[in-house]
């Protein structure tokens, strides 16, 4: 069944990368619960609606829509965000095969600089909005993974997003968003697998380091 829901965000699937993302996995928040009263477990589409929903009632707050209300809005949308992803899951598959070859202790730092790669790259996404419809097509599982289809259907185009979701103790979390047939993991590896034949893995790590100390002092410069 093809489902509509109507929208104010002029980037959906970058929403869900957005800056501020917490590293690290998170229990699910009782909101985003992927299981229904019924104890029945709900598909990966109804956990992006629900993600989507929850979203929705967060931007349209009148009151956190006050510029003194800025930085309790991006939480909020954070606290929705951060329990939906499986930052893990996409770090791994941006990193590729070197991942394999790390420690936990290596792994772990790699997920903490990649958040810190999303948060940067996606800064102040949440302030971009146009009258957007989110319409989903469908849904294809294969045991523990499913891929939802959808269409970000704009005034002048239409835009096919797939949000690829794994499950994970009986919760959908999203992994990798293909946007136009552009996959986000898949760009994120293309990088990454050049910086490394170039530089080396530990190359790769002092990169990321370096952009997250510099945007962390560009964060705590007062305004002129």
């Amino acid at each position: 069944m093809i489902t509509i829901i109507n929208m104010k965000i002029k980037s959906l699937a970058h929403l869900l990368f957005l800056s501020g993302m917490v590293a690290g996995l998170t229990m699910a928040s009782p909101s985003l619960a992927t299981t229904t009263p019924n104890g029945i477990e709900s598909s990966a589409t109804e956990a992006v609606k629900g993600t989507i929903n929850d979203l929705i009632q967060v931007l349209d707050d009148e009151t956190l829509k006050q510029p003194e209300q800025a930085e309790e809005r991006r939480h909020e949308v954070e606290e929705i965000i951060k329990h939906r992803v499986d930052y893990e899951e996409m770090a791994r598959r941006a990193l590729g095969d070197p991942w394999s070859t790390l420690s936990p202790r290596d792994q772990h730092e790699f997920v903490d600089l990649f958040v810190q790669l999303l948060r940067d790259t996606f800064v102040g996404r949440i302030t971009e909005h146009s009258d957007e419809q989110v319409v989903f097509l469908g849904e294809l599982r294969e045991e523990a993974f499913a891929d939802v289809k959808a269409q970000m259907k704009g005034r002048k185009i239409d835009t096919p997003v797939d949000f690829r979701l794994i499950r994970r103790a009986h919760e959908w979390r999203v992994y990798d968003v293909v946007i136009d047939g552009a996959s986000i993991v898949s760009n994120y590896r293309s990088q990454f697998t050049s910086i490394i034949r170039d530089v080396s893995y530990v190359g790769l790590v002092k990169k990321m380091k370096k952009k997250a100390i510099a945007v962390k002092v560009f964060e705590k410069s007062p305004a002129p």
